[in-house]
């Protein structure tokens, strides 16, 4: 059960992570059809289904003139949707080439963005201001060995009053074998200080193949992800868990608006995301 559960130093895992997350970037551009953009209505999937759960917890019911700090934000493609709902934007990644991307797309679509190279764990040091808004969603808090330094950096970003929003993979969900025909778990649902290494020369969107294949990876079981954020000091208000994905996990899941599912047999065995929303007072 343990074959791919390695020790590593943060710092080298960061950096083999990085030198796979630039190699993406031109994926990327192709595989998430930025023409759709386009279209001044247009938001992502990912940012049309986390409004629906984010508005009800902002004044007014939305985003018009809040500031938002948007970290782990890739090539922008989230950030910009957020700025279409109406919010003041800054992204943050620690990927220089993502963030040429992303500064190019919001050039082009004549949409204002601040966009700071940093890694999510020092962001508070490396972005400038407050936020009524630290938003971060899907495929992200993996990438991160230590939540309580991520936790605190949210706290620090948040004005008084501010809000935290997550949704990301559930960890029940990563805990299955992807490649097993029924759901099996194979990884371990509990972090204990090692990291998951992953060897795959294809990225989960556009195609293409990938010279830098190694990635790492940590597992967070929910009670972690929460005792993180409320020893920060955030208090929970909302939690849900979900039954679609934005990615195939798995070659078995069918797709369906917005992403994908399992079969409708098994749909409501397992959850595939959580989502939670949480306050500075």
């Amino acid at each position: 059960m343990d074959e791919n559960r390695v020790e590593i130093d943060w710092d080298s895992a960061r950096e083999t992570n990085l030198r796979n997350w630039d190699e993406r970037v031109a994926i990327h551009v192709e595989g998430y059809e930025l023409h759709k953009f386009d279209d001044p209505g247009f938001l992502s999937d990912v940012v049309a289904d986390d409004l629906v759960a984010l508005l009800p917890f902002m004044p007014a019911q939305s985003l018009q003139g809040l500031d938002l700090c948007h970290l782990q934000c890739h090539i922008g493609t989230d950030t910009l949707s957020l700025a279409r709902a109406g919010a003041r934007v800054t992204g943050v990644d620690f990927s220089a080439p993502a963030l040429r991307a992303a500064k190019t797309l919001a050039e082009r679509l004549d949409i204002d963005a601040t966009w700071i190279e940093s890694d999510v764990l020092d962001a508070r040091a490396s972005v400038t201001g407050e936020f009524d808004v630290v938003y971060t969603s899907i495929g992200t808090i993996g990438w991160l060995h230590d939540l309580d330094r991520w936790a605190t950096q949210i706290v620090e970003l948040l004005r008084p009053g501010g809000t935290f929003y997550i949704r990301d993979g559930h960890p029940a969900l990563f805990a299955l074998d992807e490649f097993s025909e029924a759901l099996t778990t194979r990884y371990a649902y509990f972090g204990d200080g090692r990291a998951l290494e992953w060897d795959q020369e294809s990225s989960y969107a556009g195609e293409g193949t990938l010279v830098n294949t190694r990635t790492y990876e940590w597992p967070h079981p929910l009670s972690e992800i929460f005792g993180a954020l409320l020893r920060a000091g955030l208090r929970i208000l909302h939690f849900d868990e979900g039954t679609t994905i934005p990615w195939q996990f798995s070659s078995r899941m069918v797709e369906v608006p917005h992403g994908f599912a399992w079969p409708e047999a098994e749909r409501n065995l397992i959850p595939c995301t959580y989502t939670i929303v949480a306050r500075r007072d």
